[in-house]
């Protein structure tokens, strides 16, 4: 669980950071939220988490819009059955296409933008049709067993750097280039690279240190 975590959540963070870059809006909302719920006085921890539902819907676009397994994982058909009318024998071998299901027009409002705005409700607990077209993790009993760890791991991570660092692009005038690379993971063709500069809080918790 831990091998196959690694990858997933680093290329997950670099996504969800180089959106962030390209949309400062975005970021300073973000912000604002960490600011408004943890403060500048202590270090976001994993029970802020849950409180930051602005930081979920962006990890749960990124998820949407660049998920780390665009075909999940391999299943098996257990049984004769028929999937979106094609007959599929029992023992075959069935990849989820979640890339595509995650862009597809018919099931979200302009499917190729960064919008976390989308998944405001869903993250309130309103709607929960979202939540099964959203399948970075697959759904059911065959569903990633790491989701919690890596929803915890990404959204500590995530929202640390952003309430301990202010962030730019290294050039303003171009946005970050999100083209994908090689790799089953979707990694970005060109590594992320930004600016940063140390935040208040950053102060403090050094003080406190030494």
């Amino acid at each position: 669980m831990l091998l196959a975590g690694t990858e997933t959540s680093t290329v997950t963070k670099e996504r969800a950071m180089s959106n962030l870059l390209n949309q400062p809006e975005v970021l300073k909302k973000a912000r604002d939220e960490l600011d408004a719920q943890v403060g500048q006085e202590c270090l976001i921890d994993e029970p802020d988490v849950p409180k930051l539902q602005y930081l979920q819907s962006v990890i749960s676009e990124t998820l949407r819009l660049y998920l780390a397994g665009p075909l999940l994982v391999p299943h098996m058909s257990s049984s004769d059955c028929t999937v979106g009318g094609y007959d599929v024998p029992a023992d075959t071998i069935i990849l989820v296409n979640a890339w595509a299901i995650h862009r597809d027009p018919k099931l979200w409002e302009d499917p190729t933008s960064f919008k976390p705005e989308r998944f405001e409700n869903y993250v309130n607990g309103g709607d929960q049709d979202k939540g099964h077209k959203l399948m970075p993790f697959g759904v059911g009993r065959r569903a990633c067993p790491g989701i919690g760890l890596a929803q915890r791991v990404v959204g500590l991570t995530l929202g640390s750097l952003i309430q301990c660092f202010e962030w730019e692009k290294v050039d303003e005038k171009e946005s970050v280039d999100m083209t994908e690379g090689n790799g089953i993971t979707m990694p970005k063709a060109e590594p992320l690279v930004a600016m940063c500069k140390a935040r208040p809080v950053m102060d403090i918790v050094l003080h406190q240190n030494v």
